[in-house]
């Protein structure tokens, strides 16, 4: 009965510790005291590179969407989509997705170890190597570091953080070329400091970055963007446009020889990639013209008359330094030719006259690149990858 009557004590202890109903607790107490207390009134943040960053009720207009010099370029707020091209590009950049690793390079590494080619070929895979490998690096530092802040569309912006990994992919692509076939890599990757006609090509697209990297530049004003809109044509009209032409033709000319077809199937992809790069990018700069047609004045259209002139020259001697006594069928006027050809089919595309005349020695690369045809042009690596959507670019 004493233990009993024990636990029946203890028990009766325990309960008469529970609240009864409206005796104010710890818990309630603190819940009180938070309820009582005055929130902060929002903070609106005013930094260089969000802009106006604040809450507001008030909703995106697309018609304040521009490509430079928009009101929404705080974040990557699509809807509602303005520029549809830049878009487009985007979904049409991710259906056609690759990676170098998928592609073998086998036969490469037993042609670069037997006798079959030239000394003349050799120079040229080399060469164009050499200039590749800082090319595309040039170009990605200047999309991260110079053009992606001061664009202010959210579909461009989406664009070219795509772009800008399919330069990466690029790079990638290069070192797994070199590695494979067991290239010097201290002197491939040196080139562009030790062979002026590479060096010269770099530094013309370079030159026109250094005053965009400045943490104080802005496009507000009237020159800036002409500034800015001159770094876009040098980038996406002459480097992407031209200067990686001539290479292309180079090295797709081993593949018709059935040589090297590990490292031309690889430029294959590369090349198309730069193709929807140099499309979006044209797309863009027709687009800041349309929406800034101040910009476009004749004195700025003959400056960049005279930007082509000049990256068509040095193409040109990059070209006869790369193959001074021909190869695979090509020769140095037959590079000029094209360079000269493809020149003016740029500058038709940003609405200049062309300036040239020049007809097109290889009109295999017409067909290669206009995949509106109904011809597999990668063959089956490019079909078969493709994780969604159609080639058209």
């Amino acid at each position: 009965m004493s233990d009993n009557s024990t636990q029946t004590s203890s028990s009766s202890t325990q309960t008469s510790s529970v609240p009864s109903v409206g005796q104010n607790t710890d818990a309630q107490a603190n819940a009180a005291q938070v309820k009582d207390i005055k929130r902060p009134q929002t903070v609106e943040i005013e930094n260089t590179f969000y802009g106006d960053f604040k809450m507001t009720q008030e909703r995106p207009n697309v018609n304040d969407r521009r490509v430079i010099n928009g009101e929404e370029g705080d974040v990557v707020q699509l809807s509602p989509i303005k520029h549809q091209f830049a878009w487009d590009a985007y979904k049409a950049g991710n259906a056609n997705h690759w990676l170098p690793e998928e592609i073998s390079m086998q036969k490469d590494i037993e042609l670069w170890k037997s006798d079959e080619l030239s000394d003349n070929e050799r120079r040229a895979i080399e060469m164009t190597m050499g200039f590749f490998t800082t090319a595309d690096s040039i170009v990605a530092n200047n999309l991260v570091l110079a053009i992606y802040k001061h664009i202010t569309s959210p579909e461009c912006r989406m664009y070219l953080l795509r772009q800008s990994f399919e330069e990466a992919v690029h790079t990638h692509s290069y070192q797994y070329i070199v590695e494979s076939i067991g290239l010097d890599e201290s002197k491939i990757f040196n080139m562009y400091r030790e062979i002026d006609s590479i060096y010269n090509k770099d530094m013309f697209a370079v030159s026109l970055t250094e005053g965009i990297l400045d943490s104080a530049f802005t496009t507000k004003s009237d020159e800036a963007a002409q500034m800015f809109l001159e770094n876009l044509i040098i980038f996406y009209v002459v480097m992407e446009g031209i200067f990686f032409y001539s290479s292309f033709v180079m090295m797709l000319s081993f593949q018709r020889q059935n040589k090297m077809v590990g490292t031309a199937e690889q430029f294959q992809y590369i090349m198309r990639d730069e193709s929807m790069h140099m499309n979006f990018g044209i797309d863009m700069i027709n687009t800041v013209i349309d929406e800034n047609p101040q910009l476009w004045t004749p004195e700025f259209q003959e400056k960049v008359y005279k930007m082509v002139r000049n990256g068509v020259e040095l193409e040109v001697t990059y070209g006869n330094d790369v193959i001074p006594y021909g190869i695979l069928g090509l020769s140095p006027e037959s590079i000029r030719e094209y360079v000269q050809h493809i020149a003016d089919r740029r500058l038709e595309r940003i609405r200049l006259k062309p300036i040239y005349g020049s007809e097109n020695p290889f009109p295999w690369m017409s067909e290669a690149i206009d995949l509106g045809k109904e011809k597999n042009f990668f063959e089956r690596r490019v079909t078969e990858y493709q994780v969604g959507g159609t080639l058209e670019w």
